[in-house]
């Protein structure tokens, strides 16, 4: 399977390419230069795998939570990428992944964990976090709790779930201090690993259909509130009519 794998949800930009057996991979400085650095990266990569982008059966990107810049890049280039590779009626697939499995995967890869709670800093004193466990017969994460957002000290432990992510340095015993803490975090590899079996259960969708996942919208709500203010500024009140 030839696929392209991409995550720029945090700080790290990270970038993998599958030929069949073999893999090549790349990480950057994320962040702020992600949309600077993905496409030229990605081109490199792509190149030194000697592989064309309509050899593709999908691209692969973290569709969230995590940086709204670095998310809404990811998709931006992977639907582009879709969309410029598909030709003569063959379109590529997109495949989004939540980036808290990916987190929970590369805990499995590094420390052999097999029940994740995953948790990532999400600034402005709350963390992203969701509980997960690997059906190894299936080669699958399966998701037990819902993706939330939310004070580290508000994140339900569970026996036998171990910490994985980057929370624990900032929060210290304000995040799970009974449970084990292991550092994660969202790769492109990882990503590839995860792929052939939600390809197979038709999380794929057109590149047209795929987008992030955003599960705070605090920064939306910001602007409003913003825009509000500014509005009740500038808003002229209505003078009393005088008294006979």
């Amino acid at each position: 399977m030839n696929l392209l794998a991409l995550d720029t949800s945090t700080d790290t930009l990270s970038i993998a390419v599958a030929r069949g057996s073999q893999r090549w991979l790349h990480s950057g400085a994320g962040g702020a230069q992600s949309s600077s650095q993905l496409l030229p990266a990605v081109r490199a990569l792509m190149a030194e795998a000697s592989l064309a982008f309509t050899e593709l059966d999908a691209i692969v990107f973290g569709r969230g939570p995590g940086s709204f810049t670095g998310l809404r890049t990811a998709c931006a280039i992977s639907q582009g990428l879709a969309f410029a590779a598909s030709s003569q009626g063959r379109q590529v697939p997109v495949l989004p992944v939540d980036t808290l499995m990916a987190v929970a995967e590369e805990a499995r890869l590094q420390h052999g964990c097999t029940q994740v709670l995953a948790c990532i800093d999400a600034r402005m004193d709350e963390v992203y976090s969701a509980a997960y466990t690997y059906a190894d017969a299936d080669a699958q994460w399966l998701l037990q709790t819902e993706l939330t957002v939310g004070p580290p000290q508000d994140v339900p432990a569970i026996s036998g779930f171990t910490v994985a992510g980057n929370a624990q340095a900032p929060y210290g015993d304000r995040l799970l201090p009974t449970l084990a803490h292991v550092h994660a975090m969202p790769t492109a590899s990882a990503l590839l690993n995860l792929a052939p079996a939600l390809l197979a259960q038709g999380h794929a969708v057109a590149a047209q259909d795929a987008l992030p996942l955003y599960i705070r919208d605090k920064v939306a709500k910001t602007t409003a509130e913003r825009e509000a203010i500014k509005a009740s500024q500038h808003a002229v009140p209505e003078q009393a009519a005088p008294q006979a």
